[in-house]
């Protein structure tokens, strides 16, 4: 892995030639060592494929090739950060989560209505995320941000977890997701609050939930 948890808002990560990273623009705070940062414009490691989902997601947030011999330190707006490790599944997550990740993940994009059709169209505008959601897949490291910490929830068959949709960061493995509701449709009539929903997580995976319902 090559991120090391500095403290709870930044991350190391561990840069060595021929191989390379991404991060989100300015948020490097300070390296050590020959590294250069070019400006992507291919959307990550998934080329023009990853560039066109990210333009039809609107997911707007820069990124920046890291590439050379050193120690590069990441930390965004005073978020919290935590460092999630996949090993070969895909993960789930906002693109303005991500603080950086390895340049060996594939990136691309997800349309949520093709998990849970109009019901996962709702989710997206339940949650902020929109119609689609960024994904990541392979062997590799990846730091996220959050507000107020992370705690990791695993999933199991026997054990399914419903999550805020405010307070969900992304999540990973061999899971399945839908929105339910804590009320009756009547019931939700006037009401403004997120919390008449939930996202209900099945399967075999973990899923990241933030220590608040802040949006970044």
């Amino acid at each position: 892995m090559p991120f090391r948890e500095i403290n709870h808002k930044m991350v190391e990560a561990v840069v060595q030639p021929g191989t390379k990273m991404f991060s989100q623009r300015g948020a490097m705070l300070a390296y050590k060592g020959d590294v250069s940062f070019t400006p992507n414009i291919r959307g990550g490691q998934g080329g023009l494929a990853s560039m066109l989902g990210r333009r039809l997601a609107n997911e707007s947030v820069p990124l920046m090739t890291v590439e050379g011999d050193g120690t590069v330190m990441f930390g965004h707006g005073g978020h919290h950060v935590h460092v999630i490790s996949l090993t070969g599944d895909t993960m789930y997550v906002e693109a303005d989560r991500l603080l950086a990740f390895d340049g060996t993940l594939q990136q691309g994009t997800m349309f949520l209505g093709s998990q849970g059709g109009v019901m996962g169209m709702v989710r997206g505008q339940v949650s902020g995320q929109g119609l689609f959601t960024t994904t990541l897949k392979g062997h590799g490291a990846v730091a996220v941000m959050a507000h107020g910490g992370v705690i990791e929830l695993p999933i199991t068959p026997q054990r399914p977890v419903h999550v805020d949709p405010q307070s969900y960061v992304a999540h990973h493995g061999d899971v399945r997701n839908k929105l339910s509701t804590a009320l009756s449709w009547r019931d939700m009539v006037g009401r403004g609050s997120g919390e008449a929903f939930q996202l209900e997580f099945s399967g075999d995976g973990v899923v990241y939930v933030q220590a608040s319902e802040e949006k970044l």
